[in-house]
């Protein structure tokens, strides 16, 4: 949601290096930087308070009124990086960027597919495929969308849909190439299964077999087939 705004309450940070960035990990702090109109500041942000602001309506978007402890202004701020543990998925660094309101700056947002169920592509069996999933905004700060929506109900097998067919935002732009590619709605790929060949050894044995076992068979009636025997 456009406008979302949530304050956040930070500590600075005396101590830079590795072994300081872990204990305030297991204090449940995350180590970060504010960047600003001066320079830059090395912060510690309460995780649970960090996830909380970002996870509210205006998602990633959402305007950050810094506020450093121990004083009163406010630094409107908004989420530029963070880094993520690799194996666990926590965030473990994160960069703020302070912005003017009245100034309108770059982002990425998130395209949302919809009505995916209802297109008559996928209902003959066609897959539905996501291609890009972000697009380049410019926007004044609170005018930021949490996410694009794409409508691919009326999308056929074979149609492709591109930035030109997303939606006019109010007080947002689209930075992309208009041509560039969405979604696709394609033909689902058939996976043909090789045929398996009997192996020639297998096949030498089978013959080998069936005549031994011929061989047995004609043998008692080789013996009782009317050969003439001399009695003394």
């Amino acid at each position: 949601m456009a406008g979302e705004r949530v304050t956040l309450e930070v500590t600075e940070r005396e101590k830079p290096g590795t072994r300081e960035s872990r204990r305030l990990r297991r204090e449940g702090l995350i180590p970060g930087v504010l960047y600003g109109r001066s320079a830059p500041r090395a912060i510690a942000v309460p995780e649970r308070e960090l996830r909380k602001a970002l996870s509210g309506a205006g998602g990633l978007h959402a305007i950050l009124d810094v506020v450093v402890e121990g004083q009163k202004t406010a630094h409107p701020s908004i989420l530029k990086e963070f880094q993520r543990d690799k194996v666990r998925g926590t965030v473990v660094h994160v960069d703020l960027q302070e912005v003017r309101l009245d100034r309108p700056i770059q982002a990425s947002v998130a395209v949302q597919l919809i009505g995916g169920d209802d297109a008559p592509g996928v209902r003959e069996g066609g897959v539905l495929s996501l291609v890009t999933r972000e697009v380049s905004v410019e926007a004044l700060p609170l005018e930021v969308p949490e996410h694009l929506k794409l409508d691919v109900s009326g999308m056929a097998i074979g149609d492709t849909l591109r930035v030109a067919d997303l939606k006019a935002v109010e007080g947002a732009t689209f930075l992309d190439d208009p041509e560039t590619v969405l979604a696709t709605l394609t033909v689902p790929t058939r996976v043909v299964e090789p045929e398996v060949e009997a192996e020639e050894g297998v096949e030498g044995e089978a013959a080998e077999g069936e005549e031994e076992a011929a061989a047995e068979g004609a043998e008692p009636g080789a013996e009782g087939s009317g050969e003439e025997t001399s009695e003394e």
